[in-house]
């Protein structure tokens, strides 16, 4: 069997091992147009950034040592040009001498990967705008800022890439500025959640541009000149647009393969492409969601390396079915940790689905062992069903283990509540007796079982002008002196049996604390006493970092700010 695969890197040069480990006689070859065949694309802003030091931890193998160990042959510097699925051949160019030749094969593998999206502005090939997708664009742009020791920089684009960039960037002691065309940021977070991430990149220097559209650049004797359409022009030494990637399916598309969303390739659970013998991976192809199980493009690597396998196993006979993506994913946002899987509220908004959701603020281990430090936990499920949709977390320690372990509860089709019941791992220095995943679960299971009510920040204002409802804080004085919602009254919690008849039984009571804790004990003891009670899910601790980022986002303006 002769196996031709068009790019390396997780899907292609997963999918090359895996069917070696399959069949020993296989003939192998991959095609990759750039220099690095399996290279780290998750670590480029790192060595930017000077954190990976050596361009060479870059590179996870290299053609020689994939022949040495698996006697597959590893083109570099190799484009395929054409596909000719009749012929079942392709066609191939030699970037480095300009050679061209056809190649057949038994079995294609597409993994083509996605490029930088590059909207048509003015004054994109000046030499300091960048791009970053690959090992060449990471050395380019590591080699300008080694060179001109840049003091500014603009990121158009506000998403993994770009708060990575940002992080590293600053780092090397750099004022920058990200410009974002959306309002927020990580668009996988609801709002309430990318607000901790907006404090976090602000503590930490990096001006927001919010709102903003770039429309292209000229050349300044001191810089470059970032035109937006509504204000101002920035200036800045350098610029790396980092605003997502476009599936890279022009091979596909000549080739009469059926194409998907946003012109990827499409699809089925086994890999296949809609011609015989044609397969495809990575950024590149169309997947289901896994909770929606609608049409999705996933560009990540987890997904990527999964497929590629799956890909191999049916191209030696195998019957392997990939399930879908859940969209996990960790960040890094200077000493914040930000994570998410599964759908996000607006996503079961657009799909229709009536969701609900917990927000709590445990510690990422036992609040007697040194060290522990809050996190905030997001966890969204169906109304009707309980079944559980999605979550996010934002922390510090533990947090990537938690959204793991939802992100298995998500796949194994639990439901919210059973998140009770999950034995899991526990000492001091590590967690908690009932873990946070546990401790949500107890929230969901007490909204199941009809012992707790909520209201969410989007309740707020309609609750502050009904006069109808009694509207109670029950932190303590110093606290609530320290800032409240306005016609919120304060009667902490431990004295609130002594204040029960201040408060009317015939109406109804909503009960604010910082987190959601306490106020969940005092609406259990206005429960015993008849009271109708609703909790705030997240407390004021969500309520104050939300405003606060509103704040910022109506003050802040560009204009005139000069980053040179």
């Amino acid at each position: 069997m002769k196996v031709i695969i068009v790019g390396g890197v997780a899907g292609g040069a997963t999918a090359a091992a895996r069917i070696r480990r399959l069949d020993e006689k296989a003939e192998i070859t991959v095609f990759e147009r750039s220099g690095y065949v399996s290279y780290a694309n998750c670590g480029l802003p790192y060595y930017i950034g000077g954190i990976i030091e050596d361009s060479g931890d870059l590179t996870l193998q290299t053609p020689e040592s994939f022949m040495e160990r698996f006697q597959i042959k590893m083109k570099v510097r190799h484009e395929v040009t054409a596909i000719h699925p009749e012929q079942k051949t392709v066609s191939v160019k030699n970037l480095e001498n300009g050679q061209e030749f056809e190649e057949t094969y038994d079995k294609l593998l597409l993994s083509p990967g996605a490029v930088p999206t590059k909207p048509r502005l003015s004054g994109m090939e000046l030499p300091q705008v960048f791009t970053l997708r690959t090992v060449e664009d990471t050395l380019q742009i590591r080699e300008y800022i080694d060179e001109n020791q840049p003091k500014s920089a603009v990121l158009a684009g506000g998403g993994f890439i770009g708060l990575e960039l940002a992080e590293n960037l600053r780092e090397l002691g750099m004022d920058v500025t990200i410009v974002q065309q959306l309002e927020q940021l990580m668009t996988p977070f609801d709002p309430d959640m990318a607000a901790f991430i907006y404090g976090t990149v602000r503590k930490h220097g990096v001006k927001l541009a919010l709102g903003h559209t770039v429309e292209g650049f000229v050349q300044k004797e001191d810089g470059i000149e970032v035109l937006l359409s509504d204000e101002e022009p920035l200036r800045a030494d350098m610029v790396i647009l980092a605003i997502g990637v476009t599936p890279d399916t022009h091979l596909a598309k000549e080739a009469g393969i059926e194409l998907g969303i946003r012109g990827s390739i499409a699809v089925n659970d086994r890999m296949e492409t809609s011609i015989p013998d044609i397969y495809a991976v990575g950024d590149a192809v169309q997947i289901k969601n896994y909770v929606t199980g609608q049409d999705a493009l996933i560009s990540l690597a987890g997904p990527a390396n999964k497929q590629g396998r799956i890909a191999a196993d049916n191209i030696c006979g195998g019957d392997s079915h990939y399930q879908g993506s859940l969209g996990s994913s960790v960040i890094k946002v200077f000493d914040l940790t930000a994570a998410v899987t599964g759908i996000n509220m607006k996503t079961a908004e657009q799909e229709g689905i009536d969701a609900d959701y917990v927000i709590l603020s445990p510690m990422s281990h036992a609040g007697y062992y040194p060290g522990g430090k809050v996190m905030t936990m997001k966890v969204i499920f169906e109304k009707k069903t309980y079944r559980l949709l999605g979550a996010q977390i934002v922390g510090y320690e533990g947090v990537d283990k938690r959204i793991d372990v939802i992100a298995a509860a998500i796949h194994a089709g639990m439901k919210a509540s059973d998140l009770k019941d999950l034995d899991l791992a526990y000492a001091p220095p590590y967690s908690s007796a009932k873990d946070p995943v546990n401790m949500a679960g107890f929230m969901i299971d007490n909204i199941e079982e009809g012992r707790l009510h909520q209201f969410h920040m989007e309740d707020i204002e309609k609750i502050s002008q009904d006069k109808r409802v009694i509207r109670l804080d029950v932190r303590t004085k110093m606290e609530y002196a320290g800032g409240h919602v306005d016609g919120f009254v304060n009667i902490p919690v431990d004295e609130l049996r002594d204040h029960l008849d201040e408060i009317s039984q015939s109406r109804p009571v909503y009960v604010m604390c910082q987190s959601g804790l306490r106020s969940y004990i005092a609406c259990r003891i206005l429960s015993g006493y008849g009271y109708e009670c609703y909790n705030f899910a997240g407390g004021y601790r969500l309520y104050s970092t939300i405003k606060q980022d509103r704040c910022l986002i109506e003050k802040e303006t560009l204009c005139g700010m000069d980053l040179s």
